[in-house]
């Protein structure tokens, strides 16, 4: 059993801020004889699946978390130079119940609340409070910034408040750094933490992974908020502190407090969400009341779409292999997901709205494209229905439907009024630091002329997915600068470091170059 349990940590998925890679996080935890680690990334959960998934493979206990921004009003309110100014809170799921109130929280800070950044508010943290543990965060938490402001009382009533929400799940979270504030603020939460009966966490508000990859963080600030690092107002941490501590440096730092240490173990206990893969769920879709089950319904379309596609034409071929996929798709759990897709597409077409033949493996499917969702002929063209959807395959399968640019809205409406607004959404994308984008980010950073930088960023072959490293290994130029030219050196160093790491967040492209007259759009239902 592990002494000390990290509980407040950003990954790379806290953009430009977080520069922790997924994959790192448990093996740095699991080598420094920690058997449990948290993600809290700033506002977001994008890394959760991906952290669960790998802290499960490396024998690590994964612990969800966020650190949420809270509005100083309400969420609602988004005037400059006030509402702008927000706190932090940290935010840890218990169960699967905490899980999705987390959730909850994140989504209406986007959807309500986003005003420079996703917040929440007292109301819904109310609201949504089972089954979480709430941490008081850093020195941009609200009871931190009271301190700062030499305003005991106001500390006192802010603890009080969390406290009676959260009863015992509510601690006061002193950190480990050597920063001026922080050490005054540790002092006054001591303080706090007996006068009111609220225990103390200890936290390290980790950014980085060691010591060393302090001045590559600072770079990453540096491209994040546009500045160079000769710039004197330039964001930084000051101090190289933040990063994932050995549980002996944490209990070294909080000697005359060992229960904020004993207490990231008590917390860690309590935390015991499980996530279950492989089992889609899937929106209901309405067929007409003649029909007793869904399945009848779609094998109704294709019956009629097989009659009208072949005529006289339905030789046993084509009736067994409409059969095969039938009891496929039946058996996988998969008639509705064919039902609303068929839904938008037949919609779009009875509205004159173009839409592609198909693409991808779905045009294996002759339930596809007897029922209209593909126009391309399976059986004609010796196309493959497994490699669209088979028994032994785990991801669910997806359409790749083209829909003409100008009209593709009209669909996202139409798939919105019948399933909810709320239901929703567009797939997120994240863009990465590519090779030659990360020298150029980087390059700006070091504050390197822009021909030298283009120079080097050019030097790194037109290839897909290629790395720095191999472009090293391929460029005899690039090698010999790399080794010879201590700037380049320390700027390649620099952006191999920092290399592949999320950019950006955006929705999926609903068009795309090589679809000049087309939009790919992939819609998201939520259940």
């Amino acid at each position: 059993m592990s002494k000390f349990v990290h509980l407040h940590v950003h990954s790379e998925f806290s953009l430009l801020d977080g520069a922790n890679r997924i994959k790192d996080l448990p093996v740095k935890a699991k080598e420094l004889g920690m058997d449990a680690i948290a993600i809290t990334d700033h506002g977001v959960m994008f890394g959760v699946i991906d952290f669960y998934k790998a802290c499960k493979s490396n024998g690590v206990k994964p612990i969800i978390g966020c650190e949420v921004y809270v509005a100083p009003r309400t969420r609602f309110d988004k005037e400059p130079n006030i509402d702008n100014k927000y706190y932090h809170l940290i935010l840890l799921a218990k169960n699967n119940e905490g899980y999705k109130n987390l959730s909850k929280l994140v989504s209406l800070g986007f959807v309500d609340g986003y005003y420079y950044k996703p917040r929440i508010d007292k109301e819904i943290l109310e609201k949504y409070h089972e089954g979480l543990i709430c941490c008081s965060a850093c020195l941009g938490g609200e009871v931190a910034q009271a301190i700062i402001h030499d305003n005991m009382e106001k500390a006192e009533e802010i603890a009080l408040w969390h406290k009676n929400i959260f009863g015992d799940d509510y601690y006061l979270e002193v950190q480990s750094n050597s920063l001026r504030k922080q050490i005054v603020v540790n002092q006054k939460l001591v303080q706090l933490s007996r006068k009111l009966g609220i225990k103390l966490v200890a936290t390290n508000d980790a950014h980085y992974l060691t010591k060393e990859d302090y001045y590559n963080h600072e770079v990453l600030l540096c491209i994040q908020t546009g500045k160079k690092m000769t710039d004197d107002d330039r964001m930084t941490f000051e101090t190289n502190d933040f990063y994932i501590k050995s549980p002996e440096e944490m209990e070294e730092y909080f000697k005359n407090i060992p229960e904020a240490i004993e207490n990231t173990i008590e917390i860690a206990n309590k935390c015991n969400v499980e996530f279950e893969f492989g089992h889609t769920i899937l929106p209901n879709y309405d067929v007409p009341p003649e029909f007793e089950t869904h399945y009848d319904y779609l094998k109704k379309l294709c019956d009629d779409g097989l009659q009208k596609k072949y005529g006289n034409n339905i030789t046993q071929e084509i009736k067994d292999r409409a059969e095969y996929e039938l009891s496929v798709i039946k058996k996988m759990g998969y008639v509705d997901y064919f039902l609303i897709v068929w839904d938008y597409i037949n919609y779009a077409k009875s509205e004159g709205i173009p839409v592609g033949p198909g693409r991808g493996s779905g045009a294996g499917s002759i339930v596809a494209y007897a029922i209209g969702i593909t126009d391309i002929d399976p059986i004609k063209y010796s196309l493959i229905f497994e490699r669209f959807l088979n028994p032994e395959r785990i991801s669910m399968p997806d359409f790749d439907v083209d829909f003409c640019y100008e009209r593709r809205q009209e669909v996202i409406d139409y798939v919105a009024r019948k399933y909810g607004h709320d239901h929703v959404s567009q797939i997120i994308t994240f863009g990465t630091m590519s090779a030659r984008m990360v020298i150029r980010d980087v390059g700006r950073a070091l504050d390197v002329s822009y021909a030298e930088t283009d120079k080097l960023a050019k030097m790194i072959p037109n290839e897909i997915h290629i790395t720095i490293k191999k472009a090293l290994e391929q460029n005899r130029e690039l090698r010999e600068l790399y080794e010879n030219d201590q700037q380049v050196n320390k700027l390649l160093e620099i952006a191999m470091g920092l290399e592949g790491m999320p950019r950006q967040a955006s929705t999926h492209a609903c068009r795309n170059s090589n679809y000049k007259r087309t939009g790919r759009y992939i819609c998201s239902i939520i259940c």
